[in-house]
Formats: C-alpha cells, sequence, structure tokens
C-alpha cells in the first residue's frame, strides 16, 4: 500500500483517487479552495461527476504540509494554468526525490514548457514523471475500462507508477517519452477545439476524420522535429487521445468548440462549458513551438486565429480547404 496525495479537487484529480483507493492505497485529496475540501468531505460527491459517490476512505486536506509530508506519491492534478504556481506554493515542503506525477496536460504560454518541466523549474529536486491517455474523469470514475501511458525518466520509476494504478480496469503502458507523451497530450486538445468548431458549423463525419488525422500529423512533425519519438504520436497519448478528444461530448474542449462555431465568443463558450478549456492555454504556445522549430501546423495555426483575433471559423475552414496542393506523404516515391 502506498500512501498518496492527488493535489487538486477536480474531475480527473478525484477520479484518480477513486481509483487509486480501490487499488488499496492510502489517499488523501488536496485543493487550494477550502470551499471545496468541504464540499467534498461531507457529501462524497463532485457537483461535475454525478451519480459518483467518493469511498468513505479517502481524506481530504486543505493543509499544504499535511498534503505532502510523508507521502509516497504526489499527484499533480490541478489544471494546467495552476500548475507552476501550485510547484511553487509546495516547493519549500518538498523534500528530496519525492515521486511527482503529474496527471494534467497544457503548454505554458511564453515559456513554451510542459507541465514536467514547470515541476521541476519550481521542485528541481523532486522525481517527475507523466500519466496521459485517452481516459475521460466521467468514465474513469465509474471505473470503466481505460488504457493510459505512464512515461518516467527511468525504468524503475515507471513499472513503479504503473504498479499503483494498474488494476482489471485501467491498464497501464510504459514509456520514456517524457516530452513526446505530454505534447501529445497538450496540443491535442488544441485540434479537439478545431473538430468542435467543425461540428458547430454543421459539417460531418469527413471533416471530423480528415482534422484527427492531419492534427495528428501536424502534432507528430513538431514532436519529432524536438526530438521526439515518433511512435509515441501514433499510440496512446497521440492518436488514441486526440480521438477520444474529438470524438466524445465528455471532452469540454470540443464543447467549447461547438459553441464557438455556433457563433459563441470564447468567453461565452468558456463560461457556458464551466471548466477549464486546457487547449485554450496551449493553442499559443503550441503555434509559438511550432514557429521555433519551423514545423508547418496549419489546424493550429488557424484555430489560434479563431480563438484570439475574432477569425470568422466558417473562412478559416474554407481556407484550410483551399490550401496549395501537397502530397500525403512526404518524400513520396512513384
Amino acid at each position: 500500500m502506498a500512501k498518496v496525495t492527488v493535489l487538486g479537487g477536480g474531475t480527473w484529480g478525484i477520479a484518480l483517487a477513486i481509483l487509486l483507493d480501490q487499488n488499496g492505497h492510502e489517499v488523501q485529496v488536496w485543493s487550494a479552495l477550502e470551499s471545496e475540501i468541504r464540499m467534498l468531505s461531507e457529501t462524497h460527491t463532485h457537483k461535475m461527476l454525478p451519480g459518483v459517490t467518493l469511498p468513505e476512505s479517502i481524506t481530504y486536506t486543505s493543509d499544504d504540509e499535511t498534503a505532502v509530508t510523508g507521502r509516497d506519491l504526489l499527484v499533480m492534478a490541478v489544471a494546467s494554468s495552476y500548475t507552476r504556481a501550485t510547484a511553487k506554493r509546495l516547493a519549500p515542503l518538498v523534500p528530496k526525490g519525492q515521486l511527482i506525477l503529474d496527471v494534467a496536460k497544457g503548454v505554458e504560454e511564453g515559456t513554451m514548457k510542459t507541465l514536467s518541466q514547470q515541476i521541476e523549474d519550481e521542485i528541481p529536486q523532486a522525481n517527475v514523471a507523466v500519466l496521459s491517455g485517452p481516459s475521460h474523469a466521467e468514465e474513469v470514475s465509474r471505473l470503466l475500462p481505460t488504457s493510459i501511458v505512464v512515461a518516467a525518466r527511468t525504468k524503475e520509476t515507471a513499472e513503479y507508477i504503473q504498479n499503483l494504478f494498474m488494476c482489471e480496469t485501467f491498464r497501464v503502458y510504459t514509456s520514456s517519452d517524457i516530452l513526446g507523451v505530454e505534447l501529445g497530450g497538450a496540443l491535442k486538445n488544441v485540434v479537439a477545439l478545431a473538430a468542435g468548431i467543425a461540428d458547430g458549423l454543421g459539417y460531418g463525419d469527413n471533416a471530423k476524420a480528415a482534422l484527427i488525422t492531419r492534427g495528428i500529423a501536424e502534432i507528430a512533425r513538431l514532436g519529432t522535429k524536438m526530438g521526439c519519438q515518433a511512435e509515441t504520436f501514433y499510440g496512446l497519448t497521440g492518436i488514441g487521445d486526440l480521438i477520444v478528444t474529438c470524438a466524445s461530448m465528455h471532452s469540454r474542449n470540443r464543447r467549447c468548440g461547438i459553441l464557438i462555431g455556433q457563433g459563441k465568443s470564447l468567453e461565452e463558450a468558456q463560461k457556458e462549458v464551466g471548466m477549464v478549456v486546457e487547449g485554450v492555454y496551449s493553442a499559443k504556445a503550441g503555434l509559438a513551438l511550432a514557429k521555433k522549430y519551423g514545423v508547418e501546423v496549419p489546424i493550429i495555426e488557424q484555430t489560434n486565429l479563431v480563438l484570439f483575433e475574432g477569425k470568422d471559423a466558417g473562412t478559416a475552414v474554407q481556407e484550410l480547404m483551399q490550401r496549395d496542393k501537397k502530397a500525403e506523404v512526404t518524400n513520396t516515391v512513384w
């Protein structure tokens, strides 16, 4: 049995807390919001996970020292926009060698750093790993079958985390490609916004399939240019996560995109979704990375124009369709 603190009381953190509790571990949930901790501890429910009852064995705290002291694993499950601030807040309490598992997805605007890189900036004494893949909290919290990937710097760390999470409903693979796993998880949210916009415009399955396949091509081009393994982007944390995020109504990124496609502003769409839309925070950073590495990412580029510069969504799609003619596969031999 491991002692685990889940940092963050959102739906994903709570889903993983339920899973870890079911696996026999001692689980506590920390949140900086005392009202959230009070709600969870008193009701044993989360308002965004209707019908799910939290095990009474899970404990809750808003005290930083209680959350960090004597824990085998800290699971960083705060929204990506709060990762750096949370890491900085807890850093003085974190012992050398502490294992921290980031489970959120995003790239920081400005620095263009992934979440694990942000954690390492603020807590250099920690051993940081990442968990990612096609895994909606609504399904994991109900213990529905899910497969996911843990990436770490050493095989021993990856296998330790694999053993903590693995069970009959949660299959965990290991990887050494931390950056590739994180890029796939972050940038698929941007493509999912585009897929939602297409849905909101009334386009069909053909458009969705095109966005998914050309979207993963963009992500893989950028990732491999940055030194990631190409195979990562055609696995669970690449195409797998992209498919589920573009196709499911559980996806807050797709739902936000649908509302924008229907004519609502970004601010109106985010408010209606009611949760953090991670792709909005990764879109500018993804485009900046592409420019830095000289990689063409037309879907990500047009999504940025629609989100932040008021470009008409229908016009953006037309421009994607009317780009210069190309071969699908580079270095084609006739």
